[in-house]
């Protein structure tokens, strides 16, 4: 019989994403292999809205990103490849595929916008939420979500709200908008850990003060913590800001069987994030609800939630 599920999610996808070669490194290829995998196995791919994405241009990557960090990044490329810190590895093709993957996040901001559907995930590596303004770092060349907010406010709308459930605090995500009142973020990360930053004191300056909520938690937190803190912080926080589109930095390194995370978050556990995720999204955003993948270095438990989160999605009543 042929599947009749709903099929309302863009998924933003590529080979493409594979040529960022880091040979050993977590931050590897085999993470999207495994997800492709999963997602065939599971049917999840057939009659499915299929939007074509391109490159982000340089105005869209400079809209948050340094001119001098593009260009230094280039250079490294063009020369071969190198390491341009202890974690971070850029080779030959690593630059096009950030930028493959930034333009996918751009589509599907103009996807959930202006249609087909209400829904995206852009399933892309490498991630890109510890780069910040000047710098890459922490696996990151340049900030996907944060690039993605940036072309959101620039196409329309005034006020974007991103929410990152990745292990490790987004450092550049807080940076490219600690001083603005236009994007809310908010972070839920393991202190203390990489890379140091986002104290619950962080709230923002000048005009963003109060734009920024950091919630710190211990290691081996798991489900019970998390999810307090989700619907009882993170939910009347976004909901009192009342963005026109939420943006998640959806990384999967808190589960239980990473090897960098140590947080013990279960495969149901995420599938309530996304749950939750989706209805602030219905509350407060007309639906439009974007998932950006950032970390999680356990092939086959990212593979498992990835499919998880584009299983809620699609069946999740429409608004």
């Amino acid at each position: 019989m042929p599947d009749r599920r709903p099929a309302r999610t863009i998924l933003f996808r590529s080979p493409v994403f594979q040529q960022h070669q880091t040979g050993r490194h977590p931050e590897n290829p085999s993470r999207m292999a495994a997800v492709e995998r999963e997602l065939k196995d599971r049917n999840l791919l057939a009659s499915r809205p299929i939007v074509e994405f391109a490159p982000a241009p340089d105005d869209a990557i400079t809209r948050i990103h340094e001119p001098a960090l593009l260009g230094g990044l280039e250079s490294v490329a063009q020369s071969g490849g190198g390491w341009i810190d202890a974690d971070t590895l850029v080779g030959p093709d690593s630059v096009d595929v950030a930028r493959l993957s930034a333009g996918a996040a751009i589509a599907a901001v103009n996807a959930v916008i202006d249609g087909p559907s209400s829904r995206a995930f852009v399933i892309s590596r490498p991630p890109g939420h510890h780069a910040t303004p000047s710098r890459s770092m922490g696996f990151c060349l340049i900030n996907t979500v944060a690039i993605a907010a940036a072309h959101a406010l620039q196409h329309g709308l005034d006020r974007v709200a991103i929410l990152d459930w990745d292990v490790h605090h987004g450092n550049g995500t807080q940076d490219a908008f600690y001083d603005r009142s236009d994007v809310f973020y908010c972070s839920l990360h393991r202190s203390p850990f990489y890379p140091g930053t986002g104290a619950a004191s962080e709230t923002g300056a000048g005009d963003g003060i109060g734009s920024t909520l950091n919630i710190l938690l211990p290691a081996q937190t798991g489900d019970t913590a998390y999810l307090h803190h989700l619907r009882n912080v993170v939910m009347p926080a976004i909901n009192a800001y009342e963005p026109e589109l939420l943006l998640v930095s959806a990384g999967y390194d808190a589960h239980r069987g990473d090897p960098l995370g140590g947080m013990g978050v279960t495969e149901p556990g995420f599938q309530e994030f996304t749950r939750i995720a989706i209805e602030m999204a219905e509350d407060r955003c007309d639906g439009r609800l974007v998932l950006v993948l950032e970390g999680g270095y356990d092939p086959p438990a990212l593979a498992r939630c990835v499919a998880d989160a584009v299983e809620i999605l699609d069946a999740w009543p429409t608004p």
